[in-house]
């Protein structure tokens, strides 16, 4: 087996800071080419991915010593294969929020993300590098003299940086101030960042006191005049972006069952609070409208069931996903995503008509009046092909691979819009179960999806880009209501008024309060200028 000759710990670095550079950057290297088309646009990135590589270097350099230098890399190698595949292949951005879809992810999306294509960037740019690096003698100097040469490589990058920005100021200036978003996309300084802004945010959690919302919250006189029991359910979808729901223009019919429901109300200009799971949810049950949302905040914070168990409403959360992020954390809860029920589940996969299993029972032996979260599984890619049931899968050809980026875009969207067909018929089975009770119990549906979904556009796949940078895609999400004629009556709801005032703008902002003012529950918390349902209340 041939030897190699030993190197200076500089070489190493500098050679490790190319290879991150060249290999795991792609997607740096193409974002910055159209942006930097104007004259001398070539020397514009030339510079920048100089500096980029030298402070790589310097870096590197000033953590290099035998006990870390290897150890280092290795990790270094390892991540940046795995961050650059995904950015590769789905055009994702990382940051504080995406470093927490990770974290909070469980095994079943875990697995299905990988893929043979990622299991070859970890071998060809994780161990590959790690096994030669292993194999490669170093030649470390004293401690004085490492001390030295610290100095002056620290001396030379801090030198040379400084003169290529200051020789090209006006050009790097305008590119960092208008393109925030290149540092979301430098590996492995983006995972790097990401990771310890999501451990400071935890952190940040950790020291807030728990607060209590909505602590005067209780049921309005005007219950006392309700002649039934009620169950209101709210059902959050998962990835469904309101651009490819038939109700709303789409071009394909993905919504036939829904159309022909009767008094369903469909608000076409609706937007999530973020991008991700991880975010929306929370941030939906939240009273923190988005612009002031924290996730640390949030976690120590009582959100929309808090309120609404302490007004005296029965809460339970139904689950066919990855958990609640926290927005569940002290009402009933059932998870059914791992159930061993053949009629709904195969291959590891429960389909979402399994959070409709125990609804006639429930509607049967109401005891209290209930709210019902149901959570699906909905829209979830890259596998929207396991979202649905055989029977389902009206569009084809479609995409069975979770490596996007191998498949026809027309797949895609295909296997995409197959999941709101299903959703479509899942949520009509909902109305049909609750309206089959009608003279029994008084009834309602809230719909709204958590995020949307991006297809291909701009060459972005799945979700969760920053939200100053995601598309329309990502943000406009459906919601849609629908109310027995006795909830109507009880709730004192005009149906009619509804209708007419749906083009509104809505967002997740509204939910908090919509929620709260439709089920009569009193509370300073309520603001009736973000209730939907406000203005259509007689």
């Amino acid at each position: 087996m041939a030897k190699f000759k030993a190197v200076r710990p500089e070489a190493v670095t500098l050679a490790a800071s190319i290879l991150l550079l060249t290999l795991f950057n792609i997607p740096l290297w193409h974002h910055l080419a159209p942006i930097t088309q104007a004259a001398h646009g070539w020397l514009l990135r030339s510079v920048f991915l100089t500096m980029v590589l030298l402070l790589f270097n310097f870096v590197l350099f000033m953590f290099a010593s035998r006990w870390t230098l290897k150890p280092l890399l290795m990790l270094l190698f390892v991540v940046s294969a795995a961050v650059a595949y995904f950015m590769n292949e789905y055009g994702i951005f990382i940051d504080a929020s995406m470093f927490r879809n990770v974290a909070e992810t469980d095994a079943s999306e875990v697995r299905g993300l990988l893929s043979v294509k990622l299991a070859g960037y970890l071998l060809g740019l994780g161990a590959l590098p790690c096994v030669l690096l292993w194999r490669l003698p170093i030649h470390y100097r004293p401690f004085s003299r490492a001390v030295l040469s610290k100095f002056v490589v620290g001396m030379f990058s801090a030198c040379a940086v400084g003169l290529l920005a200051m020789a090209n100021y006006q050009g790097l200036s305008s590119l960092l101030r208008n393109h925030h978003e290149l540092r979301l996309l430098v590996v492995p300084s983006n995972v790097i960042g990401a990771t310890m802004a999501y451990l400071a945010e935890n952190v940040s959690a950790v020291k807030q006191p728990f607060v209590q919302v909505g602590l005067d919250a209780h049921l309005a006189p005007a219950w006392q005049q309700h002649a039934r029991k009620s169950l209101t359910v709210l059902v959050i979808g998962e990835s469904a972006r309101a651009e490819n729901f038939g109700l709303f223009g789409y071009s394909r019919d993905t919504t036939p069952e829904l159309a022909k429901v009767a008094g369903l109300v469909a608000f076409p200009d609706v937007h999530s609070c973020g991008t991700e799971t991880a975010v929306s949810l929370p941030c939906l049950f939240s009273n923190l409208p988005r612009k002031d949302y924290s996730a640390s905040v949030a976690a120590r914070r009582e959100g929309l069931l808090d309120v609404l168990k302490r007004a005296g409403l029965d809460v339970l959360w139904i689950d066919n996903q990855a958990g609640c992020k926290g927005a569940c954390a002290r009402v009933a809860y059932s998870n059914v995503s791992n159930a061993a029920d053949p009629r709904y589940c195969s291959g590891g996969e429960c389909h979402d008509e399994i959070l409709l299993r125990d609804l006639p029972a429930l509607l049967a032996n109401l005891k209290q009046n209930t709210v019902l979260v149901l959570h699906q599984m909905g829209s979830h890619g890259p596998e929207y092909y396991k979202r649905v049931p055989p029977g389902y899968d009206h569009f084809q050809p479609v995409c069975e691979n979770n490596a996007l980026n191998a498949c026809d875009r027309g797949q895609i969207i295909n296997a995409y819009d197959n999941t709101l067909r299903y959703t479509d018929h899942v949520l009509s089975e909902l109305i049909n179960t609750l309206r089959s009770h009608d003279g029994q119990v008084d009834t309602a549906m809230l719909y709204v999806s958590d995020h949307g979904e991006s297809l291909g556009e701009y060459n972005l796949f799945l979700h969760g880009t920053p939200y100053m940078l995601a598309p329309e895609q990502q943000k406009h999400v459906p919601m849609l209501a629908w109310f027995s004629d006795g909830y109507q009556k009880d709730f004192s709801l005009d149906a009619r008024c509804l209708q007419a005032s749906r083009d509104r703008p809505l967002s997740h902002d509204n939910v908090f309060h919509s929620m709260l003012g439709l089920l009569q529950v009193d509370s300073q918390v309520y603001d009736a200028g973000l209730d939907m349902f406000a203005g259509c209340r007689r």
